[in-house]
């Protein structure tokens, strides 16, 4: 990502006012100074979404979503900081500095850009192909597969015609050259018989990248024809182990989970079917590439695919590489039908829904296959099914989340949990956990030092919780009231925030309103780039303050908040600091009530 200065930065933020930007994707209303609507990252009802003009930030008191206008198209968009950059730039109408390539990396660039623009020259021809005459055939496919006109348009489908060299043709009209053809995989030159189509004759899919640029197709045969389905090759823009079907429109769903099919259909169906989550792997099986682009755009994956024996072996491949990235995946039963298409136009979207609602858990659809290897009513293997579980839940590093996957599946083939947690430890103690004696669990609940124990931990977390959120208060007060400053830091500065993050963004606020005497959170949350950073310094400054009547119940609100602050890092120094500054620390914590009951913080204020 090429290098972009704090001021720059600021410039290109400072000129998209944040409220404009998120009203083209989000209808907002005005409640007072601020804007309210409907989340765009989950589902609601009621808008909790804010957008605050005077902070320039946004916040969604639902699901913690928030920064500010970089972090918005981070999000919704799914850009790296440098595309919503320069996104915000060309809005802005602000031009950035250009960055530095080497002679060999600016021709690599160029090339990359002329292999899109011919695969969206191709896009329009076939698109265009299928509304004539030629493509009346086509048309009739996709018509007799359920698709509706809107549908065909909003993905792009389009017809490659008959004659092999029909493509070739058209864009050596178009002035491309027989070697970016070449490298593009959509013909192939030969010395002898010239230019030959890679598609010819077939339905055409085109496949685009996150950002709706077309990198490469897909063709099904019109006719008997060999091979029925057909994918372009891998060129400089298209790697089908790193892309997915879709997913420029999958991207952008309000759903907390993607419907992952196995083909272009598939998905256009559920789309169709109202499931804009929906997306599809291209023409190969999952890969870990596949998976790590999944874990950008949601945390739970809902395998659909065929429910023949080929589709249940390829979620049986896919759900352990999902887990690998840290996704949790669920099974969709379909049957008696084979797929989602086949499915939504037997009994529709709501019967489909359903299904979605009571898809398996991934572990106990793959301990249902593994039980269909083996003869249930033969003792012996019966055994040995139960051996090979207790193996697999060998895979749970976690006690507590083996425990519940062994009580799972004890209660579903009517076994003892006891008798299947011996046979996990027995088999665990090569998968690095130690088997616990029979027993001595129970025991061990019983013990009073270690009731104890559990309950000074449990108060410990409470403790830790109360300051946290005393320490946000204080940060969102502080933004709210600039004026707070004066008094305030009397009492408290930067290094009072002893939380991580919560004393670096202290420090930028403190040293904001030293420098200018205003402060500029949005600012504060660019100096951040990693999207979950920016969200939590948004939540910093968007604590719920307590609508309090009086002007009395506000100040003792907001010295209770400083007391609890201060005292908390007096008590961290107290603990810490050289031994001749005890006296002095201790001496002044007790002092510190008094001081802050003479003290006015809001004398003058309305309430906030």
């Amino acid at each position: 990502m090429p290098y972009y200065s704090d001021d720059l930065i600021e410039e290109v933020r400072g000129r998209n006012d944040i409220v404009d930007v998120i009203s083209q994707y989000v209808r907002l209303t005005k409640k007072g100074s601020t804007y309210f609507g409907l989340c765009p990252f989950h589902t609601e009802k009621t808008g909790s979404f804010s957008v605050s003009p005077n902070k320039q930030m946004y916040y969604c008191f639902g699901c913690g979503a928030g920064g500010n206008v970089f972090t918005f198209l981070m999000q919704y968009e799914n850009f790296s900081f440098g595309e919503a950059m320069e996104s915000l730039a060309e809005r802005a109408g602000i031009t950035l500095p250009k960055q530095e390539y080497t002679g060999r990396q600016k021709q690599e660039a160029d090339w990359r850009a002329r292999l899109l623009e011919v695969h969206k020259e191709a896009a329009t021809y076939y698109y265009r192909l299928l509304r004539s005459e030629r493509g009346q055939r086509a048309l009739d496919y996709f018509r007799q597969r359920g698709l509706s006109m809107e549908t065909i348009q909003k993905f792009g489908l389009g017809y490659s015609d008959q004659y092999s060299d029909d493509l070739y043709r058209y864009l050596r009209s178009r002035g491309y050259e027989d070697e970016l053809l070449r490298d593009s995989g959509l013909v192939t030159i030969d010395e002898k018989r010239g230019g030959r189509d890679k598609f010819w004759n077939r339905a055409m899919f085109p496949i685009m990248d996150v950002h709706s640029k077309v990198i490469g197709f897909g063709g099904r045969v019109m006719g008997d024809g060999e091979p029925k389905y057909l994918n372009s090759p891998e060129t400089k823009i298209f790697d089908k182990s790193r892309n997915l079907y879709g997913l420029h429109l999958a991207r952008t769903t309000k759903r907390s989970y993607l419907l992952l099919c196995e083909g272009y259909m598939d998905v256009i169906a559920l789309h169709q079917a109202g499931f804009d989550n929906a997306v599809a792997s291209l023409g190969t099986s999952l890969t870990s590439g596949h998976a790590s682009l999944l874990k950008r755009y949601t945390k739970e994956v809902y395998l659909t695919y065929d429910s023949d024996g080929a589709g249940v072996k390829a979620a049986l491949r896919a759900i352990p590489l999902l887990k690998q990235a840290g996704l949790t995946a669920k099974v969709i039963n379909m049957q008696p039908y084979k797929d989602p298409d086949e499915f939504i136009k037997a009994l529709g979207a709501e019967s489909y829904q359903e299904r979605i609602d009571a898809a398996e858990n991934s572990f106990l659809f793959e301990i249902r296959m593994l039980e269909g290897q083996y003869d249930m009513k033969d003792p012996e293997e019966k055994t040995a099914f139960y051996q090979e579980a207790a193996k697999k839940l060998c895979g749970f590093a976690e006690k507590l989340e083996r425990e519940n996957y062994i009580a799972a599946v004890a209660e579903k083939y009517r076994i003892e949990a006891a008798d299947l947690r011996r046979m996990v430890n027995r088999y665990g103690m090569k998968a690095g956990f130690t088997a616990e004696r029979p027993g001595r669990g129970e025991e061990w609940e019983k013990d009073d030092s270690v009731r104890r124990a559990k309950a000074d931990k449990q108060k410990g977390r409470k403790q830790e919780d109360n300051i946290l959120q005393s320490q946000r208060l204080l940060l969102t007060w502080l933004i709210e009231n600039n004026g707070l400053f004066e008094t305030i830091r009397q009492f408290i500065e930067p290094s009072d925030f002893t939380e991580g993050i919560y004393g670096r963004v202290a420090q930028q606020l403190f040293a904001q309103y030293e420098e200018s005497g205003s402060v500029n959170p949005a600012g504060i949350v660019s100096l951040f780039r990693d999207e979950e950073e920016q969200r939590e310094v948004a939540g910093l400054f968007n604590a719920r303050l307590e609508e309090l009547e009086t002007p009395e119940q506000r100040e003792k609100a907001l010295q209770d908040v400083v007391f609890k602050v201060k005292t908390h890092s007096l008590d961290l120094h107290i603990r810490t600091d050289d031994p001749q500054r005890l006296g002095d620390l201790c001496r002044y914590k007790n002092e510190l009530p008094g001081l802050l009951a003479k003290t006015r913080f809001l004398a003058d204020e309305k309430p906030l």
